[in-house]
């Protein structure tokens, strides 16, 4: 490939017109120098692409030409062969055109009817020039055709009620047998051409549903009734064809009585019962449904565009909130208790990396793709866990007298408590901590999720950290977090761990680099990580881990020493939560049960109104707290420096302190 494009380097050196020419003339209607300064006029261009054609003829330049009056991307074997009839078309109404994650020089263009062609520029900027035409293009064609469907549908009505009105003469009997099969003939007819406007409707919806202007993108969602469109009226009261909607039970709070920020709540553990919560999340296998409502989304963005401000459909929710997700990655309690019962600091730096690496099987559901709701500011999520005592985990506490607290559980379980905050909403910043009084041992972590679109994926990125204390050994562990990949988002989508993550611990000299492994684009294996920890002092490395995140993860140490352990068959420790009539009214799973029960019942429409209810609802809140200078005061957590810290941790209580 180098060695070609060199070639074509020198053939425009020299001003020739090769097989390859890759200057422009301003009289042909190409791109000159000029016309690098964007304008949204349409404009017909032309020029030299690369086009992917398969795997064993790989990447052809061809000659494309732009046709803007019919709405047409054309393309030749050269520029010669122009006169004659082009080797390929796409029509670009309903297209969408999309940069690549690849690298700076290709993008696809997806035509409506499923046709793609994946292109590829000399450069950025010549990349850069064709997608923002072609996106013009694709504009002006597919409002174009928003309207003739328009219209159609009216001569479509009219034909029909024509049908129906025969005979219109009173001449002719409404039994006449050529007139009945004329009248069914028609209607047959009609029923056909509805069939292919419903198509070209669910093609086109996302279209006619309105712009997606301003400094928020949402997903385009089924119609909600105008009360909710119009905010004129209390939230709480609309209504629809089923009946109320339950708004009264929303708990919507007037921007007077959301004075909860701050007000710290007593979680009573004698009200946590086991979690009955046991809906299996499905994957959501091919979106043709939604696909239009995707592309149409697509054709939106651009390439590194900030997601954060963007509302995501209904149909691709879990039904627990990111909160509730946080606290799912502490599935294995008996694997972070036991951190602490390593005998050496080697020991316990492995077995923290074995926590960690089996954590995000059940916090992220396997591959699922689906995204768990985007918590509102001000709420959190409280549970527990029980955890038997091992029978070598026979020491006993000998602070347990000094603290009540530390005896909360029975004699023979270990309890691990829970809580997380949503404590900023721009940008968007989580909080989460965990306990063990009895061990000695906590974790505190701040994450903010920054998502990217990526072309044909969306990258989260989870910046912030975490510490592990061990209170016992007086030892810090400070760890980052894996980026999420959705990929495939235009067919079948699913969820890849991405990135490298450090764990350290400054104290004892140990330290682990983990890296979650991207699928390759040709062949390789899914969801793969590698892990090597380290005693940095001598460079020694004394653990090795490879295997899937989501299966089998292999332990090698020097001495020849290996330990499997299969991800999919750890024992879940189902978490203990409080009922939602017990719980506070910002709490996740009282917040959001209602969206919950719609999508349990598969009512995306209702889902979505309710989700849409607690969207506004912030949205007003945020709005009341602007206009009186009211600053957001959190409950559970602290900022200090560019961090969140839970207000009364462990190693702050001199109880606990060695």
């Amino acid at each position: 490939m180098q060695g070609e494009t060199a070639a074509i380097r020198i053939t425009e050196s020299e001003g020739k017109l090769d097989v390859y020419p890759q200057n422009r003339t301003p009289s042909s209607g190409r791109a000159s120098a000029k016309s690098w300064q964007y304008s949204d006029h349409m404009e017909n261009i032309d020029g030299y692409l690369m086009k992917y054609t398969n795997l064993v003829t790989g990447w052809q330049y061809r000659f494309f030409v732009l046709n803007n009056e019919a709405g047409l991307l054309e393309y030749f074997v050269n520029e010669q062969s122009r006169s004659q009839k082009p080797r390929g078309m796409l029509p670009l109404a309903g297209a969408v055109i999309s940069p690549s994650d690849e690298d700076s020089h290709t993008f696809t263009v997806n035509a409506i009817s499923g046709e793609q062609y994946k292109l590829r520029a000399t450069d950025a900027k010549e990349r850069q020039h064709w997608v923002s035409r072609l996106q013009i293009c694709t504009q002006h064609h597919t409002e174009a055709m928003g309207k003739m469907m328009s219209q159609a549908q009216g001569q479509h009505k009219d034909l029909i009620q024509s049908i129906e009105g025969l005979p219109a003469t009173h001449g002719l009997s409404p039994l006449d047998q050529d007139l009945l099969m004329l009248k069914a003939t028609s209607m047959a007819t009609m029923n056909c051409l509805n069939e292919c406007l419903h198509i070209l409707h669910l093609q086109q919806m996302a279209r006619q549903r309105g712009s997606l202007g301003g400094p928020t993108i949402e997903w385009l969602e089924p119609k909600l009734p105008d009360i909710l469109k119009n905010g004129s009226s209390p939230l709480g009261r609309f209504t629809t064809e089923e009946g109320q909607l339950e708004g009264e039970r929303l708990e919507m709070n007037s921007p007077e009585s959301c004075s909860f920020s701050g007000e710290q709540e007593d979680i009573d553990a004698e009200d946590e019962v086991e979690d009955t919560f046991m809906d299996k999340e499905e994957d959501l296998g091919a979106v043709e449904e939604e696909r239009s409502i995707i592309l149409h989304l697509l054709s939106q963005l651009k390439l590194g565009m900030d997601l954060t401000r963007v509302v995501l459909p209904t149909f691709i929710l879990e039904k627990r909130s990111l909160l509730e997700m946080y606290a799912d990655f502490m599935s294995h309690p008996d694997l972070f208790v036991a951190i602490t019962d390593g005998n050496s600091p080697e020991d316990r730096m492995v077995r923290f990396v074995e926590y960690y690496l089996t954590s995000f099987h059940e916090g992220r559901k396997g591959a699922i793709a689906k995204k768990p709701y985007n918590p509102i500011i001000g709420e959190t999520f409280h549970c527990s866990w029980k955890v038997p005592q091992s029978p070598d985990a026979s020491k006993e506490v000998s602070l347990g007298s000094l603290n009540p607290a530390a005896t909360a559980t029975t004699q023979d379980h270990y309890q691990v408590r829970f809580v997380a905050e949503q404590v900023s909403h721009h940008p968007p910043v989580s909080g989460f901590y965990a306990e063990c009084q009895d061990r000695r041992i906590c974790v505190n972590t701040h994450v903010w999720t920054k998502s990217k679109f990526m072309g044909m994926s969306i990258g989260v990125f989870m910046v912030g950290e975490g510490c592990l204390y061990l209170l016992e050994h007086d030892e810090e562990y400070t760890f980052t977090l894996p980026c999420a990949y959705a990929r495939s988002i235009l067919t079948v989508p699913w969820v890849e761990l991405g990135g490298k993550v450090t764990i350290n611990c400054a104290k004892t000299g140990y330290s682990a680099a983990i890296t979650f492994q991207t699928k390759p684009f040709y062949g390789g294996k899914l969801h793969k990580v590698t892990a090597e920890v380290k005693h940095n002092p001598t460079n020694a490395v004394v653990c090795r881990v490879q295997g899937e995140w989501n299966g089998i993860l292999e332990f090698s140490y020097p001495n020849g020493e290996m330990r499997v352990v299969d991800v999919t068959k750890l024992p879940v420790t189902k978490k203990r939560v409080r009922p939602i009539e017990k719980q506070g009214p910002n709490e996740s799973r009282r917040l959001w049960q209602h969206v919950t029960e719609a999508l349990r019942q598969k009512d995306i429409e209702k889902a979505t109104e309710h989700k849409r209810i607690l969207e506004e609802r912030q949205r007003t809140d945020e709005r009341h707290r602007v206009e009186t200078e009211t600053p957001w005061r959190t409950r559970y957590f602290d900022r200090e420096g560019e961090g969140w810290i839970y207000h009364k941790p462990l190693w702050k209580n001199s109880a606990f302190k060695s």
